[in-house]
């Protein structure tokens, strides 16, 4: 297309105006020829004036309205859709250009349809972002046409706007859904018999089948002359802590998410979780030094707290201070709490440095130390080899992963209870050891 301010002469007028100069050169002897020539020229001159027209007929012959939702979740599909409506009454063929956020990397997907007098057309896609923050949908502009393809026009539609990515509120409801509802174990989360007696008296009630003999209330029974049994339910208002390392460690990718990105996806799952077993739940974020400090509570202005915070978090690159947060926890975390630490240990060097504060964390607390195995280590080394390059790999990988189970076994011995688990896993593994805690009467 060439364009003349914002009137665009298509490739069908070149392809009539090329036919027409070879007509000419070709019937340059024949007169009579040459007249049908000049009135194909003529002719073509003459659509090209009306499709000039039509497509200038209205000052805004299209609208269009972007619909996306004012948070959009990180990690998870987003739906985007543009609904384009033609305002005039004639036949309108177009190609549109979205605004895709830049981290799409998309500039060529094309955008077309045609549309009678007054109708609507719906577009589609999928906006998937890998980081939190705030992304711009841009402007759109639209190449309009008439019926004779002669010219058309670009039309600009204002209607940027910005739009925040926040922790997945989605993944947040979704393992909401499946911790509180009665088939659990299809979808990995364990259903698990409560075993110690870290519980708080509720009332007393009829003997069913079923109920455990050793809650028997002989008193009430003698009185009732029938069986009675105390009801017992869990203890409530623990306070539960997510801890959150920002070192240089959590910037490693996997599924197009770094490890601090899976973490926070994780800590906003798990503190609604805790909030809805009626427990408190804080938030702390470290690397050479501490960031957020939100003390355990309940209520719901505690989520919403825990989610703006975890919006906010950057990474600072450094390596992660465990001194600087064990200083931290002993001054402001008085009370005995279960503190969920979602680290990354690449080396045993590393644990080994980090080991006398976890130590020390875990005698007043219940310390959880959530680290990563490599996926893609996984994948490497139980894939078929086929070259002596690809027996080097595989052995490389086994021992990384083996070196994983090996900070965990330690951890373990020195009493810190652990979770390695996939990335794509974390919230799953780490609901499941809170469970676990909370039926073993641990917390």
């Amino acid at each position: 297309m060439k364009t003349l301010g914002n009137i665009y002469l298509t490739r069908w007028f070149f392809a009539v105006f090329g036919a027409v100069i070879v007509l000419y050169v070709v019937t340059y002897s024949i007169p009579s020829l040459q007249f049908v020539a000049n009135v194909v020229l003529a002719s073509m001159f003459g659509l090209t004036l009306i499709d000039v027209l039509l497509v200038f007929s209205a000052k805004e012959p299209l609208s269009v309205q972007r619909n996306v939702n004012s948070r959009l979740n990180l990690g998870d599909d987003n739906p985007v859709s543009l609904i384009v409506t033609n305002e005039t009454s004639q036949v309108i063929n177009f190609t549109m250009i979205e605004g895709y956020p830049v981290e799409m990397q998309d500039r060529s997907t094309e955008l077309t349809g045609t549309l009678m007098g007054g109708s609507s057309k719906e577009f589609k896609y999928i906006f998937t972002p890998k980081s939190r923050g705030t992304f711009l949908f841009g402007d759109v502009f639209i190449i309009i046409r008439s019926i004779f393809f002669m010219a058309s026009r670009r039309v600009d539609i204002n209607i940027s706007q910005e739009i925040d990515v926040y922790p997945s509120v989605l993944q947040m409801k979704k393992y909401e859904l499946l911790v509180f509802q009665q088939q659990k174990t299809s979808v990995g989360i364990k259903k698990i018999r409560r075993l110690g007696n870290n519980s708080e008296f509720e009332q007393i009630k009829n003997y069913i089948q079923g109920d455990e003999p050793k809650w028997i209330n002989w008193k009430a029974t003698s009185r009732r002359n029938e069986l009675m049994v105390n009801q017992y339910q869990e203890e409530k208002s623990q306070s539960i802590y997510c801890i959150i390392d920002k070192s240089r460690s959590m910037q490693m990718e996997f599924n197009g998410l770094s490890l601090l990105d899976h973490s926070i996806n994780s800590s906003l799952v798990f503190s609604n979780i805790a909030l809805r077993k009626s427990d408190k739940a804080g938030l702390i974020t470290f690397s050479d030094k501490i960031g957020t400090l939100i003390p355990a509570e309940r209520g719901g202005a505690q989520m919403r707290l825990i989610q703006e915070s975890l919006f906010n978090q950057k990474t600072l690159y450094k390596e992660g201070n465990y001194d600087v947060l064990y200083q931290s926890i002993r001054r402001t975390v008085k009370s005995r709490s279960l503190l969920m630490l979602f680290t990354n240990f690449e080396t045993e060097f590393a644990m080994r440095r980090a080991i006398p504060m976890l130590r020390r964390l875990n005698q007043k607390h219940v310390l959880v130390v959530v680290f990563f195995q490599n996926s893609d280590l996984q994948d490497l080394a139980y894939e078929p080899s086929k070259s002596i390059q690809d027996v080097y790999q595989s052995t490389v990988a086994e021992r990384m992963i083996s070196m994983k189970s090996r900070i965990a076994r330690e951890l373990r011995k020195n009493g810190i209870q652990t979770v390695l688990t996939l990335p794509e896993e974390l919230s799953i593994n780490t609901i499941n050891k809170y469970l676990e805690l909370k039926a073993k009467g641990s917390i």
